[in-house]
């Protein structure tokens, strides 16, 4: 089951389209990457998921029922442009961005007690924004996103100003909040965290989808039938074993362990490559060679790029 969807979406500035008749299902239950290319219309998409804006054509379904007002209690957004009053205390913004959010006082001061003592950051309560670091004001914003529990949670660049433990605390929070049943669209540059955290992805260029999908059937979408081969035994023994229905792509000698690179032609199994290899070399290891998401970003947004005209 879908928890959003995005059918049709177009949105143009000045002239400008951000987004062309862009279409997307957001499963329910899913950390969803919504990725692209700088300018791609990304920001505009959220924009509108969020309501800050709407679009020119097209809807959006929140849980089969057109997107409304009523739906945005129950979402959170951390944006790349970070929000927080930088004169405020940390404890006072923090409080009055959880009463925004429908919370009472004393619900409010319950659980951002119980998140300042998660994150350790009891003594933060009295500092004001502009004496935190990026990190440390990040944390507090990640905070006054989550704190009335969303279902829906969009957050764009979220581990921009962490460090690598910081980074793997909210990665945490974010994967707990997914098992209780939240849905979550991350918006990122960073390929790690998508291989890390998604589920699904949508790849946007030029104001339109080029790529949706689980992120398993994506990568095997574009694998391209190649296999390592870890085997210990003499070169030319290896190459002379191929025939015709393999092609040797690159092969490395090692004192320990020779690596070879192979592609199966013409419906060639792994089974026939053992077959032959086998009576030959001792075979130590095999292993399919799968491209990653960042392989698959660069190759789809160059496949769309517009193609230069030729004097």
């Amino acid at each position: 089951m879908n928890i959003l969807e995005i059918q049709e979406v177009t949105k143009i500035y000045a002239g400008h389209t951000a987004l062309d008749h862009v279409t997307i299902h957001i499963p329910e239950q899913s950390v969803f990457g919504l990725l692209g290319p700088n300018g791609a219309g990304k920001t505009s998409l959220i924009r509108i998921i969020t309501q800050i804006t709407g679009p020119d054509s097209g809807k959006i379904l929140f849980r089969g029922e057109p997107l409304n007002e009523k739906h945005i209690g129950r979402m959170g957004y951390l944006p790349e442009e970070r929000g927080l009053y930088k004169k405020m205390e940390v404890g006072e913004q923090a409080l009055y961005l959880a009463r925004l959010k429908g919370l009472s006082r004393q619900d409010a001061m319950k659980k951002l007690k119980y998140w300042f003592e998660k994150f350790e950051i009891q003594s933060w309560w009295k500092k004001k924004i502009e004496e935190l670091s990026k990190g440390m004001a990040q944390k507090v914003q990640f905070i006054t996103t989550i704190i009335h529990e969303p279902e829906f949670l969009i957050l764009d660049e979220p581990f921009t100003g962490f460090d690598p433990i910081n980074a793997e605390l909210i990665k945490n929070e974010l994967l707990d909040f997914r098992k209780r049943g939240a849905t979550i669209v991350l918006s990122t540059h960073r390929m790690e965290s998508v291989e890390e955290l998604c589920s699904h992805i949508a790849l946007i260029n030029h104001a339109r989808v080029i790529l949706e999908g689980s992120v398993r059937e994506i990568r095997q979408t574009y694998k391209s039938n190649v296999f390592e081969v870890f085997y210990t035994g003499n070169k030319i023994a290896f190459t002379n074993a191929l025939w015709s229905g393999f092609e040797l792509l690159d092969i490395k000698e090692d004192t320990e362990c020779n690596v070879a690179q192979v592609k199966m032609l013409n419906g060639n199994s792994v089974n026939d490559l053992l077959g032959l290899l086998l009576p030959h070399v001792s075979i130590q290891g095999l292993r399919e060679i799968i491209p990653g998401m960042n392989d698959i970003f660069i190759r789809t947004v160059n496949e769309t790029m517009p193609q230069k005209s030729v004097a």
